[in-house]
């Protein structure tokens, strides 16, 4: 595994919602209503003032608030802001399951063949994606994760 990684990337704040200064962030968690157990921190954005409201019905966008942020133009201001949460607040993985950030700087390998390198993930709807250092994005169904050899074999 990688634990180089002391900070993992969990959300991005997308847009304003409302004129009260309510955040819209998509959410890279399993399920975003994990956010509601997280301690999550940005630029400018501590631990202490990041707050999950709501989860949008049939999405992996939440809606949250942050201390001070009360008017529309001040959550304008946050768009794009990475959200991040320190790895060792995370659960320990079972045995099959690991976080992609584990994965990031793996090899790739097809029928023996080495692809790239993993740079990062993508998921645009349609199931996991994993972006090698040479631009090709390859499906992540079904890929074997092997961390002894630190690579990643798909079909």
């Amino acid at each position: 595994m990688n634990t180089d990684n002391k900070q993992i990337l969990v959300g991005k704040i997308v847009a304003p919602q409302g004129i009260r200064g309510e955040l819209r962030v998509q959410t890279f968690t399993e399920k975003p209503s994990d956010f509601k157990d997280l301690a999550v921190f940005g630029e400018n954005i501590s631990k202490k003032s990041f707050f999950f409201v709501r989860v949008v019905p049939n999405s992996n966008v939440i809606i949250a608030r942050i201390d001070g942020i009360d008017n529309r133009n001040l959550a304008e201001s946050l768009r794009g802001t990475e959200l991040f949460v320190e790895r060792d607040t995370l659960p320990p993985t079972k045995d099959g399951e690991y976080y992609q950030t584990d994965l990031i700087g793996m090899m790739v390998v097809r029928d023996g063949v080495e692809l790239g390198r993993i740079v990062c993930f993508q998921n645009f709807g349609a199931g996991d994606i994993m972006e090698l250092d040479n631009g090709e994005m390859i499906s992540f169904k079904g890929a074997k994760v092997d961390f002894e050899n630190k690579t990643v074999v798909v079909k």
